[in-house]
């Protein structure tokens, strides 16, 4: 066995072994080895660094994380998850994604309207929901999902509708594009009862759930990688020094978002009601921080749930 696929098969037992809490036993009959050499594996694998194995106290890094930015931004709550830097940010999202899962149980509730805005991170706190039945419950899609390429209808809707059948939820999906070619026809559809509606209930969420886009996360933001923006658009966010955009609407790098043009074709809400709802924003991925830091600095979310190497870096460059 060579020097890499040791290291590769160490990983591999290590991942079954810390994170899916698998035994020894059954580890080694999925990788078809003894036990002793499932014992090897985790200890070169400890060895080498490649597990970080760490007692977290309450006064630990992830608290005192926490209680830095809190303290910095004034928001009502932030929540640090716990992620190895070695693991890697495929790895990070995915805990941030669990964690995100479970405390949402815990805030939303019957006769609660959810407002959803699609993308990388949506998609994979999606895929862990934890059932819950409630009565009287609305899920609300805040942003058009179509560009030139498809009306995104399929990949939004995946989205709304894994949360809408988790919470036995009634789905309003907006089917409009996520950016319109001119502000003038935007100005007409917004006048449509059918798409009123959405924007009244949109306006009458009781909570936000989101994340925040960046143009060259480690993870793509799915706005950036799927088609929305043409070369002039990046040329437009480059002269008015855009740092992020929350449902496809746009915002500074001083958490500002008036006067930004292509806003007047985004379908995304103002951001104004994302400093007026109770907004919980999910944040994973070290190219989120210039983001993270100007949505925090415009008051752009109520709680923040963001995993430990992201929030460790946030901290280092700007407090």
């Amino acid at each position: 066995m060579t020097e890499a696929q040791k290291v590769a098969n160490a990983i591999r037992a290590a991942r079954m072994y810390y994170y899916q809490n698998l035994t020894t036993g059954v580890i080694a009959k999925e990788m078809n080895v003894s036990r002793s050499t499932i014992s090897r594996l985790l200890g070169f694998a400890r060895l080498k660094g490649l597990v970080d194995i760490r007692i977290i106290e309450p006064t630990d890094l992830p608290d005192r994380l926490a209680n830095a930015l809190v303290d910095e931004f004034g928001i009502e709550k932030i929540h640090v998850v716990h992620a190895p830097e070695i693991a890697g940010e495929a790895e990070w999202l995915e805990r941030v994604a669990q964690y995100t899962a479970n405390y949402l149980n815990t805030k939303f509730d019957s006769n609660m309207i959810l407002g959803i805005a699609w993308g990388t991170t949506m998609t994979a706190i999606s895929k862990h929901l934890l059932r819950k039945t409630t009565h009287n419950s609305q899920i609300v899609q805040l942003n058009g999902a179509g560009n030139t390429q498809s009306m995104g209808i399929g990949y939004a809707s995946q989205i709304i509708m894994r949360f809408s059948d988790n919470y036995r939820a009634r789905a309003h999906l907006f089917p409009v594009p996520t950016f319109f070619d001119y502000a003038e026809t935007k100005q007409a559809l917004w006048r449509e009862g059918s798409i009123r509606r959405i924007l009244d209930l949109q306006s009458k969420t009781d909570l936000l759930l989101y994340s925040i886009g960046a143009v060259n996360a480690g993870i793509p933001s799915h706005v950036y990688s799927g088609g929305y923006l043409t070369e002039v658009d990046y040329k437009e966010l480059e002269k008015y020094n855009i740092a992020g955009d929350i449902a496809t609407v746009f915002f500074k790098e001083d958490g500002s978002f008036e006067n930004i043009p292509i806003n007047k074709r985004a379908s995304g809400p103002n951001l104004g009601l994302f400093q007026q709802k109770h907004g919980i924003c999910v944040v994973s991925g070290l190219a989120k921080v210039t983001g993270l830091y100007a949505a925090l600095k415009g008051k752009l979310m109520s709680e923040l749930i963001v995993d430990e190497p992201t929030a460790r870096k946030l901290v280092d460059s700007y407090l």
